[in-house]
């Protein structure tokens, strides 16, 4: 098997030359660099990556803690989170969290080493979060906030629910309803906080204003939305507190036989790239950034790790996005 003395051998450094420019080639001229690649190239050389990180007291890994697929968020975060990271030379351990596996994954997680961690699934009173200051490790929440508010990157959840309702009302939708999730995810809660917000201006009574709650999952939002039917007066506008809530319920319009936007509005948050598609064209509310949340996470979690941050707090503003679901009533 090579070794890091036969690389040196053949590029005519020494074995510390080797390593720096594995390990930290910014302090080695890029002359040296290019000799040093060539001949891990020409020898097929493998770096040991658990020797390496014994040696500097670093795994090279990340753990992500994301929620579930079926959620589109969760496809676009969890792929530029990936794509970031690798990029910097780290591997990532991801984890997709229901409701079901969470509390599986948080023990296996704290019981195994790494560099970091990022994680969206998490409530804003969970435990967990001590836990996660106790490790002394680099770790950030995205899309979630817990009540400590720190350590975290999120949208102005609000003011997300806020515009959305806002865009119904201003269409002359007076009949909406409200689909979302638990409230002791952050996300949910202050989503719903804006659309309540937006009720009260127009004068609505939030009261009588049907609301309606889900896991999120296909068959609970199915469930949600034969509820819906039931309605008298039935809403002709539907706030949904995410956008995979709002295409599901597309869909189940859809297979009813219903048209969009002259039987249903609908407005999902989260703008996600799904949303964009021709076939769906999602009016929602997103991020005005044209990085997702887990871009920015990501990012703000090397900060950290670079000790260029000691603890983030970051809420991004959001916009409309109009598309073809909604129309004036």
């Amino acid at each position: 098997m090579v070794s890091s003395k036969d690389v040196a051998r053949f590029a005519g450094v020494s074995q510390t030359t080797v390593s720096r420019v594995l390990n930290t080639p910014e302090l080695v001229k890029p002359k040296t660099i290019k000799k040093v690649m060539e001949a891990i190239e020409e020898l097929n050389y493998i770096p040991n990556d658990i020797a390496r990180s014994l040696v500097q007291q670093k795994t090279g890994i990340i753990t992500l803690i994301s929620g579930p697929l079926h959620n589109p968020f969760f496809v676009d975060t969890t792929t530029a989170i990936v794509n970031f990271a690798n990029a910097r030379g780290y591997k990532v351990n991801v984890h997709f969290g229901t409701e079901e596996n969470l509390h599986t994954i948080y023990n296996s997680v704290l019981e195994t080493k790494v560099d970091a961690i990022i994680l969206s699934s998490i409530g804003y009173t969970d435990p967990l979060f001590y836990k996660l200051e106790k490790l002394d490790i680099p770790f950030i929440m995205f899309n979630r906030k817990h009540k400590e508010n720190k350590h975290f990157v999120e949208i102005d959840n609000v003011e997300a629910g806020y515009l959305a309702t806002n865009h119904m009302l201003s269409l002359g939708h007076r009949d909406l309803c409200w689909i979302g999730g638990p409230h002791e995810m952050s996300t949910f809660y202050g989503r719903y906080e804006g659309f309540k917000r937006a009720l009260a201006e127009a004068e609505i009574d939030a009261n009588i204003v049907p609301v309606f709650f889900t896991n999120t999952s296909k068959d609970d939002i199915k469930r949600v939305f034969e509820e819906l039917l039931l309605l008298n007066p039935r809403p002709s506008a539907i706030c949904a507190a995410t956008d995979a809530i709002a295409i599901e319920i597309l869909n189940q319009c859809l297979e009813q036989g219903f048209t969009i936007p002259n039987d249903f509005n609908v407005i999902g948050i989260d703008n996600v790239e799904l949303s964009k598609h021709h076939s769906i064209s999602l009016t929602t509310v997103g991020i005005e950034s044209e990085k997702n949340l887990g871009f920015l996470a990501i990012e703000k979690l090397f900060d950290v790790m670079e000790k260029k941050s000691a603890c983030i707090q970051q809420t991004e503003s959001v916009k409309l996005f109009p598309r073809n679901t909604t129309g004036k009533k």
